[in-house]
């Protein structure tokens, strides 16, 4: 009874959440370009006062320049700061560079497959410190769905490589799987895309 209502939590988890919902934490190019950016936004909201700009742009460029600050918060600042005290030193070539680079960075995800073998790992250190009866069926549990995962990432892998080398057996695979259940092709069709 345990081992399924255990499965069922572990798989719902994974299926609701889905690996948009993990994100790795802001490294220092992040940092380093959300502190840019509040810099960069202070002094155009700066330059457009001075330049007497239209009091719509002004109010649009404080705007931001608040926004900005909400975002450096989040991020946290970057163990150097950049120079960054005028417009010319903000739109060096190498704040350009940053810029890309953070992008880039936000983008990344987790592994799927990672994060599963990270939260069986951490269920078998949590079940192994509560110890008891339970928690080595738990652990026992755990071990045996981590090694299925592993099977089940290497058979998935293994498929997609025999299908990307073999043209001609790919309607023969998804004839094969015609009959299984919705479940079943949901998670596989999440795990292939991760």
């Amino acid at each position: 009874m345990m081992r399924r209502i255990l499965a069922t939590l572990i798989a719902l988890l994974f299926i609701l959440a889905g690996c948009d919902s993990f994100r790795f934490a802001p490294g220092e190019a992040q940092r380093k370009n959300a502190w840019l950016h509040s810099r960069t936004t202070a002094i155009a909201a700066a330059t457009a006062k001075e330049e007497a700009a239209t009091e719509k742009l002004q109010a649009l460029t404080k705007l931001s320049q608040l926004q900005s600050r909400a975002i450096t918060s989040y991020y946290g600042l970057p163990k150097e700061l950049p120079q960054a005290d005028t417009a010319e030193q903000i739109l060096d070539e190498s704040n350009w560079q940053l810029g890309r680079l953070a992008l880039v960075e936000s983008a990344e995800r987790p592994d799927a497959w990672q994060v599963a073998d990270n939260a069986l790992e951490l269920g078998i250190g949590i079940c192994a410190l509560l110890g008891g009866v339970y928690g080595t069926r738990a652990v026992r549990f755990l071990k045996q769905a981590r090694t299925k995962s592993k099977a089940l990432q290497e058979i998935i892998a293994g498929n997609e490589l025999f299908k990307k080398n073999n043209d001609t057996s790919v309607v023969a695979f998804k004839q094969a799987h015609h009959n299984q259940s919705q479940q079943t092709r949901q998670i596989v069709a999440e795990m292939k895309s991760s």
